[in-house]
């Protein structure tokens, strides 16, 4: 069968695998529709992601048809099913798993990263991870797991009704973020220097836009919350400006979420820690309900699906796509490749 590698920096091919064998016991078979190209991806094209695999095939944001099941699968699992899937494992042993906090297992291993993904016809899962996706399509199925992400940020964030939420980056996890705190009852800031992306933000829920590159952000947050700056800031950019950006920006006694994985060491002025008595957390992956959360949005048919999916592509298209995306950083929210023909 067909499947995307990524074998070397900048280099991308398609290769041909053996398909999976009849699922064993406890496990499902997934034929692949539409899996999504996402940031890590992008980086491990670009050779900067130190955590992948190397080859690796790349893909872990998934929109797909049950094909079989194994023994032992729940009989609410069937073939035929419009499902997603959740793409990390958990070792059940560490700290994280012994606190019920799976999504950041010590061990974790995600599709596509630290163990060969879904860029491919089929796939063998644990039923475990399959997600029956409820009414959505399999197109719609591939946004569900970067959106999660976001999700997952604004419940580690404790985000409320009374909270201004300033969210740094609008790329597809930050428009998680701007969905869920607005479901929230938040004030909603976001922050870009794409005026494209921050228009989608306001049509997702955002009640205020800065374009970072444009205008003075300082000024502008203490205009929009009477002197005080936000309440909550999320990072989803992951570079030393933005995190800087978080803790100078929130208020005293805020909290600070990192999402973005920043690719060199930041410089904090740490007497804001102490000073602001700041909240600062880390937001890694997504919990099995966030998922849920994500489906049931996407459900309401409220969401401008067509404007988060950049490009649909076939398998062939990728290599030049990713040499696109490469040059074009700031024009991306998803790219979708097209496993169905």
């Amino acid at each position: 069968m067909k499947a995307i590698q990524i074998s070397h920096s900048q280099e991308l091919n398609i290769i041909d695998i053996e398909k999976p064998q009849a699922p064993a016991k406890g496990e499902i078979q997934l034929r692949l529709s539409y899996v999504g190209f996402c940031g890590s991806d992008i980086n491990t094209f670009m050779g900067r992601n130190s955590m992948a695999l190397n080859p690796v095939i790349p893909g872990h944001e998934v929109g797909a048809v049950i094909e079989a099941v194994g023994e032992g699968v729940p009989e609410g699992l069937k073939p035929g099913m419009t499902v997603t899937c959740n793409p990390y494992t958990n070792c059940g042993k560490c700290a994280s798993c012994r606190n019920q906090r799976v999504n950041a297992c010590q061990h974790n291993e995600t599709l596509g990263v630290q163990r060969n993904g879904a860029m491919r016809e089929y796939i063998t899962l644990p039923w475990e991870k399959v997600i029956p996706a409820g009414l959505l399509d399999t197109k719609t199925c591939a946004l569900v797991e970067p959106m999660s992400v976001g999700f997952h940020a604004v419940s580690r964030a404790q985000v409320t009704d009374i909270d201004v939420v300033l969210v740094i980056g609008c790329g597809m996890v930050g428009m998680g973020v701007v969905v869920r705190s607005a479901m929230r009852g938040a004030t909603v800031v976001a922050a870009d220097i794409d005026d494209e992306k921050l228009a989608l933000a306001r049509q997702m829920g955002a009640s205020y836009t800065i374009n970072t590159k444009t205008e003075n952000v300082h000024q502008r947050l203490l205009e929009m919350t009477s002197g005080f700056g936000p309440d909550v800031v999320i990072e989803a950019v992951g570079s030393t400006p933005t995190y800087q950006m978080a803790v100078d920006e929130v208020a005293f006694t805020g909290r600070v979420v990192c999402i973005g994985y920043a690719k060199s060491e930041v410089s904090f002025q740490t007497k804001y820690f102490v000073q602001k008595e700041l909240d600062i957390r880390g937001s890694r992956n997504a919990q099995p309900s966030d998922f849920r959360a994500v489906i049931h949005y996407l459900e309401r048919g409220t969401c401008p699906t067509d404007k988060l999916i950049t490009k649909v592509i076939h398998p062939e298209e990728a290599l030049d796509t990713m040499r696109w995306w490469s040059e074009n950083p700031g024009k991306v929210f998803r790219i979708l490749v097209d496993f169905q023909n």
